[in-house]
């Protein structure tokens, strides 16, 4: 095979040129596990909302990546040593934070694989690399995990006000259209400093976190919680359950190799050993797409009609409300469509179902956003700010939402 030329720039919509700062972040970007990332959507089925909102993870994790180069820059600046091993680390680290995705991001942890979430994915992903490139992202995967002995570092990739939080709430407002979600990365950054080994934000940059917490707040209720998004996602998750469970009855489905290969095991945690693993990277939104074009003309009902409701964007109706649905009113929906559609109970439950939903802008129990002071005192930015609502936004808001046919 030949070597590939060395690319050292990648033209972002939002920031610019991204430079590709080392041999091994370029190989990283450049392995069939990463390029992946051009085939999983970052906002799984959000783009039935917003048509703009076709982007990637793999446009996702560069942007991260460059906003990890910007902090390094930053707080080099402000006299806080940070090696050139750990620089790597850092940058290696929040590249692949997200590597583990399955399809549409968040459908395949809820339907065809069982209790492992995609940090779990992620970090087994991470591991075969290090094989692969013989050691060379150990540090990585030691500051990935919070295992390393500098606390600050491990919180520019994870925390309430990291790297990964300030690139997608950015780019998702960019393309989605929705200007609320604007944060000033550029600004935050800027005013990052590290105290008692955490990092802190310095006082003047406090205006700057609240528009970040109440940006984050409005993309959950507006983006990432909207109804259809929601509705959406249900249906993507019931027709990978129904497949499966078709599976499982020896119906040969048409599929891709790899769907097939989950749709007929049964994939817990402790079964993701490389085999497995090489399998499900080979998985990508195309496989579920692909998929559900033949599934449209299924002999099941449940699976056909949930596949062409989401092709066609023909979906179910949804109703949120701030009190939990009466069980009462789900069995009269559920009885409904039995009679209606000849379906049995467990059926009918494909297209009746209710869920709860819940947004917590900030939480103050958990590594809060730290201000430092001029004098080097360091408050928590609910305590500090004189925005009431800050504080107001650490309370949990849940909702509960009921799907049923439009045709009831």
């Amino acid at each position: 095979m030949n070597s590939r030329s060395n690319l050292k720039i990648v033209n972002d919509p939002i920031y610019g040129f991204i430079t590709i700062p080392s041999t091994l972040i370029f190989d990283l970007i450049e392995h069939p596990y990463f390029q992946r990332l051009r085939r999983i959507s970052q906002m799984g089925m959000s783009y039935l909302v917003y048509p703009g909102a076709h982007h990637t993870r793999f446009h996702h994790a560069l942007g991260a990546m460059f906003l990890m180069q910007k902090a390094i820059q930053v707080l080099r600046s402000k006299d806080i040593a940070i090696s050139n091993q750990e620089e790597e680390a850092l940058l290696v680290a929040i590249l692949l934070h997200d590597i583990g995705h399955g399809p549409f991001s968040h459908a395949m942890e809820r339907s065809i694989v069982e209790n492992i979430s995609h940090e779990e994915i992620s970090l087994l992903f991470m591991e075969e690399l290090n094989s692969i490139f013989k050691g060379r992202l150990t540090l990585a995967i030691t500051l990935f995990n919070n295992q390393y002995n500098r606390i600050f570092l491990h919180q520019l990739i994870s925390s309430q006000l990291d790297m990964d939080r300030l690139d997608y709430l950015r780019r998702d407002s960019f393309y989605t259209g929705v200007s609320e979600g604007s944060v000033n990365s550029e600004r935050l950054i800027a005013m990052l400093n590290v105290k008692d080994d955490r990092l802190v934000v310095e006082e003047k940059g406090i205006y700057s976190v609240e528009k970040f917490i109440i940006a984050r707040r409005l993309m959950y209720w507006q983006v990432y919680l909207h109804k259809t998004g929601l509705v959406a996602e249900q249906l993507l998750t019931r027709v990978l359950k129904r497949a499966k469970e078709l599976s499982n009855q020896e119906d040969t489905l048409l599929a891709s190799k790899a769907l097939c290969y989950f749709l007929t095991t049964s994939v817990r945690k402790e079964d993701f050993n490389t085999s497995v693993l090489e399998k499900f990277s080979k998985l990508d939104d195309y496989d579920i797409v692909g998929a559900m074009k033949s599934w449209q003309y299924h002999s099941d009902f449940v699976l056909r009609t949930l596949s062409g409701m989401l092709l066609n964007r023909d979906l179910l109706k949804i109703k949120i409300q701030h009190k939990e649905i009466p069980p009462k009113k789900i069995s009269e929906k559920i009885q409904q469509v039995m009679h209606q559609y000849e379906l049995s109970e467990a059926e009918a439950s494909y297209f009746v179902f209710s869920d709860s939903i819940s947004n917590q802008a900030y939480r103050m129990d958990k590594d809060t956003i730290n201000l430092v002071t001029k004098n080097g005192e360091v408050i928590d930015v609910a305590r500090a700010s004189d925005q009431l609502n800050i504080e107001a936004l650490s309370k949990k808001v849940t909702k509960y939402y009921l799907c049923y046919p439009k045709a009831l």
